[in-house]
């Protein structure tokens, strides 16, 4: 599913404007985005939870040459499945 056919799906079943529903998705991913970057979490109850979480340095290899290379420690962003979504999902 693409952004655009989530719009449409958002429009059609909560009875608004398509422009209303892209405005609610734009606010949403901006608004996780902004928590994220805080350094805060997101739950949402039996959906799932939006998080940051810390990736230690560490040794890698470049697959071109073989040489061994240091890969920095990063933060990522992370999302893990609330039961009530992985209940449906099945």
């Amino acid at each position: 599913m693409t952004k655009l056919e989530l719009i449409d799906k958002i429009a059609k079943e909560a009875k608004i404007p398509r422009a209303a529903a892209e405005r609610a998705l734009n606010s949403f991913t901006a608004s996780v985005t902004e928590v994220l970057k805080a350094g805060d979490k997101i739950t949402l109850p039996s959906f799932g939870t939006f998080l940051v979480s810390n990736r230690s340095a560490r040794k890698g290899r470049n697959p071109r040459t073989g040489e061994e290379i240091d890969i920095p420690a990063a933060k990522i962003p992370k999302f893990k499945v609330g039961k009530g979504l992985k209940d449906a999902v099945r």
